[in-house]
């Protein structure tokens, strides 16, 4: 008698994540090593997990957090680890950062990015009243805002938003913190009014 053979598996199992388990542990380490922020999906994908485990881990992981020397922050379906805001002093006398500080023009932009999101230059500069080419590229530069894709307005401008490092900077963990407006500073952002929102690449 022949020795049985193991008949081959089929040709997509390893395109398929196999069952696993993600513990909060796991998803910290996961996270820490992650040289970009990961979106849920590739956490899921990585774990062989579905999404409501993944969102039930970050949740445990956000709230074991607290109080620590790390803060899990989110946009949108991303997420990544960032230090804390008030160990910022300390972490900025280790690396220098206190040397890079921005610029009122550069904060007054920041901020405007920040509310009316996503927001082109040319609605910048119509609410700051000048020209603001330089400090949008400044602020591209050190990644505090990236590109989010174009507007359908004659000409399909690019679109601004903040990026993970602005959270970081300012030591939020989403968005929604963010402190709420004036009304009369509220107003002045919405009369730009909404756009659409297109790919980058789609030009």
């Amino acid at each position: 008698m022949t020795d049985a053979i193991d008949a081959p598996a089929p040709a997509d199992a390893t395109e398929r994540p196999a069952p696993g388990e993600l513990t909060e542990a796991g998803l910290e380490a996961l996270l820490f090593v992650a040289e970009k922020p990961l979106s849920r999906r590739e956490i899921g994908v990585l774990a062989g997990v579905d999404a409501a485990t993944v969102d039930e881990r970050l949740g445990d992981l956000e709230v074991g957090l607290r109080g620590r020397g790390i803060r899990l922050i989110a946009v949108g379906d991303r997420v990544e680890l960032a230090t804390a805001a008030e160990a910022g002093a300390l972490v900025a006398r280790y690396v220098g950062a206190d040397a890079v500080r921005l610029s009122p023009a550069g904060l007054e932009t920041l901020a405007i990015v920040a509310y009316r999101q996503p927001v082109t230059r040319a609605a910048v500069e119509r609410i700051r009243g000048v020209d603001s080419d330089h400090t949008v590229r400044s602020l591209l530069h050190r990644r505090l805002i990236v590109e989010l894709g174009r507007s359908n307005a004659p000409g399909r401008p690019i679109l601004y938003g903040t990026a993970f490092e602005f959270l970081e900077r300012f030591g939020l963990e989403s968005l929604d913190q963010l402190p709420p407006l004036d009304a009369d500073v509220a107003a002045r952002l919405a009369e730009e009014g909404g756009v659409l929102l297109l790919p980058i690449d789609d030009a």
